[in-house]
């Protein structure tokens, strides 16, 4: 708890609004709704209700704060991370609630980029409540930048992540792929894999590698803000049939055959099913397809010091046929991972420097 301090100040205004967006840190990510923490305050300056939003269907965190709070609200200052909503979904709208729990006052932090949801503001100042916007609106904005970004595109996220030698083989000329990367490494992709709600392959992975597309648990390394009792979806792509005996139908969590090769209706899909952030594992055709419709938001590679000669590429034919066409990719981080390499860049759409 933030101590006692004199409401309105700006020191205890900051101080508050810290306390939320530390709040909002606790919410789950991938979920189809932002990170969101709330902090009620009242009249003499004492925190009287704490709450985040804990995932979909749950209580904003609005509503949490609020139901902690009770009377005690009323003439208070409700401190949000994110403007509250104006819109009814699986809960009510927060701006109501507030406005009907008798909160005197609002500061908020970051203006809700979703149009569908927005406009609690003005809900607010309509009833008379005071309104303060965009108090540490960059810290707040911070943590809800990838759901921003899929509010944005109307899609999931999409992170390409592959394995290759440094001649750029993921696999020997017999198909064979493991182990192309260090036990490092490979520890490192399960502890991505933890922060997106899907994981997407190909038919031909499937059926050549026949991998679990699970997630290895170790709680020492479980990311902050993801539940350890959720499991990424496992997402096969594809028209071929995959027999009944194929190890991604075992493991928690769902599985789903997505019978296309499109991957936009793949994206589509998912979305529908509150899917938001989707890991790519896919294979080389299916990292080509995402690649040529323009739906890769973020590359990982971990590249290994060794050499084949000989064998696929990590992605398929782009359809590129001169240096003029060569697809650049930005650079966001590099770092060692036992002995490989891990390398993390953006297209260059994403980047913003197209």
């Amino acid at each position: 708890m933030v101590a006692r301090q004199p409401e309105g100040s700006a020191g205890a205004d900051a101080a508050f609004m810290q306390r939320a967006i530390a709040l909002a840190e606790r919410s789950p990510w991938p979920d189809p709704n932002p990170r969101v923490g709330c902090v009620i305050v009242d009249a003499a300056g004492t925190v009287v209700g704490e709450g985040w939003h804990e995932g979909a269907g749950t209580p904003h965190a609005e509503a949490a704060a609020l139901a902690l709070a009770g009377n005690l609200a009323r003439g208070g200052t409700a401190y949000v991370s994110l403007e509250p909503c104006a819109h009814t979904g699986r809960t009510g709208p927060c701006a109501d609630a507030l406005v009907a729990a008798g909160v005197s006052r609002v500061v908020f932090a970051q203006t809700d980029p979703n149009g569908v949801a927005a406009g609690g503001a003005d809900v607010l100042r309509a009833s008379g409540v005071e309104v303060e916007a965009g108090l540490l609106a960059g810290e707040a904005a911070a943590i809800n930048a990838r759901w921003a970004r899929t509010v944005a595109l109307g899609r999931p996220l999409v992170t390409w992540k592959f394995a290759a030698t440094l001649d750029g083989r993921s696999a020997a000329a017999d198909g064979s792929s493991q182990w192309i990367t260090g036990e490092e490494a490979r520890r490192d992709v399960h502890d991505l894999r933890a922060t997106r709600d899907a994981i997407v392959a190909g038919t031909g992975t499937v059926l050549t590698d026949d991998p679990r597309l699970t997630v290895r648990r170790e709680p020492d390394r479980m990311p902050l803000g993801r539940l350890p009792e959720t499991a990424p979806l496992r997402v096969v792509v594809g028209l071929r049939d995959v027999p009944a005996t194929a190890r991604v139908h075992t493991g928690p969590g769902g599985v789903v055959h997505l019978r296309t090769r499109d991957p936009q209706v793949v994206l589509d899909t998912l979305w529908e099913r509150g899917v938001r952030d989707v890991w790519l594992e896919g294979g080389p055709t299916l990292a080509a397809a995402f690649l040529s419709a323009g739906l890769v938001d973020e590359v990982v590679a971990y590249l290994a010091p060794a050499l084949l000669g000989a064998g696929p590429a990590a992605v398929g034919d782009l359809g590129i046929t001169s240096m003029d066409a060569i697809r650049r990719l930005e650079v966001t981080d590099v770092t060692r991972v036992g002995g490989d390499i891990r390398v993390q860049a953006v297209p260059a759409s994403v980047a913003g420097k197209e």
